[in-house]
């Protein structure tokens, strides 16, 4: 099942901006996307808030992301937010396999 984790990192100064363009440019980014079980893991900067970064991060399953959690990854993760004195609120979201009723259906575009 698969397991979708939204970070919402907050900051002062544009803290949280400047840590998503370091997890960027360091490479860190590109290495937990090329994980094992890795489905999505990408920043967003919300429209009316300059101080908060949210991060969609999307897995296979749990044993993906404990082996990420015991990664070298989150050595660097760890170390960037302390660097930036980021907080965080976390939401965990589980896939729905039986996809999108079809009374939804009617209000979507493809």
């Amino acid at each position: 099942m698969a397991i979708t984790i939204n970070i919402y990192y907050t900051g002062k100064d544009g803290n949280a901006r400047k840590f998503a363009e370091e997890m960027e440019q360091s490479g860190t980014v590109a290495a937990i996307r090329a994980e094992n079980g890795n489905r999505r893991y990408e920043y967003f900067y919300p429209k009316n808030d300059a101080e908060t970064v949210l991060l969609i991060d999307s897995w296979e399953s749990q044993a993906d992301i404990d082996k990420h959690h015991a990664s070298p990854m989150m050595s660097k993760i760890i170390e960037l937010r302390n660097k930036y004195d980021l907080h965080m609120k976390v939401e965990r979201y589980l896939e729905d396999k039986s996809g999108i009723p079809s009374q939804d259906k009617n209000f979507i575009k493809e």
